[in-house]
């Protein structure tokens, strides 16, 4: 499934993967378009599977000339050894009933490769957030039983919450309780997944709606880099600032505007 741009494979025992799920607003790939952008991370490799729609494109990261043209497809890795950070984008939707087969192909890599931990981003229908999740920040986090001994005080001493769980039948008040991410694409399928095969997960999430969703895909990369320190303020005037940087793709997110020839 995994092809190397290199002639062997690159050693990724002990790395952390960070990846998307296809999820409401596709806050999830957005924010990893930031983190690539950012760390510079370079290509090392794609899958080769025939669960997502097919797709061909140039270089969403180029930052000149010479690399634009750089052909890109749907799924792709990248890698910044220093870190020991790889990152697993996705860019298209996943064809009917395949998304499970994914799943389960890309924890066996996972396995296969020794990563130490998986890191989902992902997003869930605002909408459906009952009224605790109203009154509190738009952020959850879920743990895996096997990742919750090594980090579980670390989210407490951040204060973060997690998700919570939610009657199975919304309709039925005495339905059993179960963890629901409504909007969330593949986010509840992997964690289950990791569950029964003792994978370190962490899934962080951010309720979200539709439409311009730059602001939570960094309020989403905000929140994972309270944890992991990707990257750290500017040191200018606004400290507070975090440098992300755009990638180059982003300046037709929204299309090339209209036509002057309409007016």
């Amino acid at each position: 499934m995994f092809v190397p741009c290199a002639d062997s494979a690159p050693d990724l025992t002990g790395c952390t993967l960070l990846m998307p799920a296809v999820s409401v607003g596709n806050v999830g790939q957005l924010a990893m378009d930031l983190i690539i952008s950012t760390l510079n991370m370079c290509k090392i490799g794609y899958f080769y599977t025939d669960c997502l729609v097919p797709m061909v494109g140039n270089n969403p990261y180029a930052t000149a000339e010479e690399n634009s043209a750089e052909l890109s497809i749907n799924t792709e890795v990248y890698s910044l050894p220093s870190r020991k950070l790889v990152a697993l984008q996705l860019r298209s939707i996943f064809i009917k009933y395949k998304s499970k087969s994914f799943c389960e192909k890309l924890l066996a890599w996972v396995k296969s490769s020794g990563f130490s931990r998986v890191i989902v981003l992902s997003s869930s229908h605002s909408y459906h957030r009952n009224d605790l999740q109203l009154r509190s920040a738009p952020f959850r986090y879920l743990l895996t039983p096997s990742m919750q001994k090594s980090v579980q005080n670390k989210m407490k001493n951040l204060n973060w919450q997690e998700m919570e769980k939610s009657p199975c039948i919304p309709e039925m008040k005495d339905s059993e309780l179960c963890i629901r991410i409504p909007g969330g694409g593949i986010t509840k399928t992997l964690y289950d997944e990791s569950c029964s095969k003792g994978i370190q997960m962490a899934v962080l999430l951010k309720f979200a709606s539709e439409g311009d969703n730059i602001p939570d895909a960094i309020g989403l990369v905000e929140y994972l880099n309270e944890w992991l320190q990707i990257t750290k303020p500017c040191s200018d005037s606004k400290p507070s600032t975090l440098p992300w940087k755009f990638p180059s793709s982003w300046r037709l997110l929204f299309g090339s505007g209209l036509p002057p020839a309409l007016f």
